[in-house]
């Protein structure tokens, strides 16, 4: 049983709602710890291939720290998993897609650039307010946003604390799609759908030869690297599976394996 979050198994994809609707799903240590545990449980599970995370409530996805807990000096810890169990988690190849309902600012923010692909209600509103509280975003936050669009930007956003709609968000680039409010989850679905259409392991050796890419000094370095989950892709049976399928005239059948 979880008491920050609620969680729903659909098939291959888990869905992570963050439960906290009162204080604008602002996260404090306890549900920092759950959703560590709920996300070491996902990425675990052979059976769970995508996640989806979004918040409850028709305001927000995560206003971030619980400012109000730390202010009455309750402790500000994060697990080696980082803000909502997601900000430090570097090593998870498996899709993570954020359904921004509402508000994100601050941690909720960088759970939202810690995700692979990010769907936006068109009142979503997204921040890094730190600087305006009397500190930074030290969760991703910076580092995340000034890879993900161009860097004068990421410091405009940075330097100033100042909201972005979610069309904004998208003309940066940090948003992959702006959808009417009613229609979020369904369209957080319908890309899990198009990303379950292809070999999952193909799909984790993708992100994670992407991901880990961007560390390398050159392109030629980039494509010269070893990535674990291309040698795992290699030895499957869906490697084998897709080209038998796409010889036989059918859809093929993915396994995981």
């Amino acid at each position: 049983m979880t008491e920050f979050c609620t969680t729903q198994r659909d098939g291959h994809v888990f869905t992570v709602t963050l439960n906290r609707p009162d204080v604008l799903n602002a996260l404090h240590a306890a549900a920092n710890r759950e959703l560590a545990a709920v996300f070491d449980g996902f990425e675990a599970d052979p059976e769970l291939w995508i996640a989806i995370v979004t918040g409850a409530g028709e305001r927000a996805f995560c206003a971030g720290n619980d400012l109000k807990v730390q202010a009455a000096g309750g402790e500000l810890e994060f697990t080696a998993a980082g803000f909502g169990g997601l900000t430090s988690r570097t090593t998870c190849v498996k899709p993570l897609i954020a359904a921004v309902n509402g508000i994100a600012m601050g941690g909720g923010f960088e759970i939202v650039l810690a995700c692979d692909i990010v769907v936006a209600s068109e009142r979503a509103v997204f921040a890094l307010p730190e600087p305006r509280v009397g500190l930074a975003a030290l969760a991703g936050g910076i580092h995340r946003l000034a890879r993900q669009i161009p860097l004068k930007h990421a410091m405009g956003m940075l330097l100033t604390g100042r909201r972005v709609s979610a069309q904004q968000g998208h003309a940066l680039g940090f948003v992959n799609e702006v959808v009417p409010h009613g229609e979020l989850l369904a369209a957080a679905r319908r890309w899990a759908d198009q990303i379950l259409e292809c070999a999952p392991l193909s799909v984790r050796a993708t992100k994670q030869a992407a991901l880990a890419g961007l560390d390398a000094p050159t392109l030629a370095a980039a494509m010269g690297g070893r990535y674990e989950q291309i040698g795992v892709m290699l030895k499957s049976e869906d490697f084998r599976e897709g080209p038998r399928a796409f010889a036989e005239k059918r859809s093929p059948r993915w396994k995981g394996r």
